[in-house]
């Protein structure tokens, strides 16, 4: 094999590496913290069982889980326009993130509240809590303690999935990759740490996700008890 490895191309430019990991963290936080509220107030919805919400959020959903999410990027940066409606390409990306996100959380999310027994709601509407307390305390913490693995891993992928914006010059990690090859064509070393990165921040937002649920359910069955 007559090739000579040359890592100090990743040393040279570990800024631009570093601004592309940053963005990339950053944009899936905030699709994370967006698409799981529209994920939580979709899947409320949901539960009330009247057409006129059931009906649309089931189209959102399955178009959504039935189409890539690259169409859909493309949909949104390349096709919005045609109507007048611009974005850059880190709103069409961020919006893109929160609305897969979105569908994929409301399904998880109304899963843990169908799971939650009628007693349980009706014991707290007895204590004298009001629907707002029942469906925060009663409902909604506890299911979201029940799906809250399922949600995490789905929090990973979107953000794994963040490396697809590249196709659209959003400026996160695999675009600044793909940019910093095209100006030193050190493909293996380059791809080779951005790999290593992408292991790095999954890892990472496991264990952040692990330290909110210890805060967030842990916590919260001790105070209670």
């Amino acid at each position: 094999m007559d090739y000579h490895f040359y890592f100090d191309v990743i040393w040279l430019n570990w800024d631009i590496l570093a601004y592309g990991a940053w963005l990339t963290i950053r944009i899936s936080f905030i699709s994370i913290v967006l698409g799981l509220l529209l994920g939580i107030v979709l899947a409320g919805l949901q539960t009330t069982r009247r057409k006129l919400f059931t009906v649309p959020i089931a189209v959102y959903i399955e178009t959504v889980r039935n189409t890539p999410f690259l169409v859909q990027l493309f949909f949104i940066y390349f096709g919005l326009p045609s109507i007048g409606l611009a974005l850059t390409s880190e709103q069409a990306a961020l919006s893109t993130m929160v609305i897969n996100l979105g569908a994929y959380a409301t399904e998880i999310v109304r899963a843990g509240i169908e799971s939650i027994h009628k007693q349980q709601i009706e014991a707290g509407l007895s204590l004298g809590l009001s629907k707002i307390q029942v469906f925060r305390h009663v409902i909604l913490m506890p299911a979201l303690k029940k799906v809250y693995p399922s949600l995490t891993a789905q929090f990973v992928l979107i953000m794994l999935g963040s490396s697809v914006l590249s196709v659209i010059s959003a400026g996160e990690l695999t675009f600044q990759a793909n940019y910093l090859q095209s100006r030193t064509f050190r493909s293996f070393e380059i791809y080779l740490v951005v790999t290593l990165i992408y292991l790095v921040l999954s890892y990472c937002f496991r264990v952040f996700f692990g330290y909110i649920y210890s805060q967030a359910f842990n916590r919260r069955s001790i105070d209670i008890g």
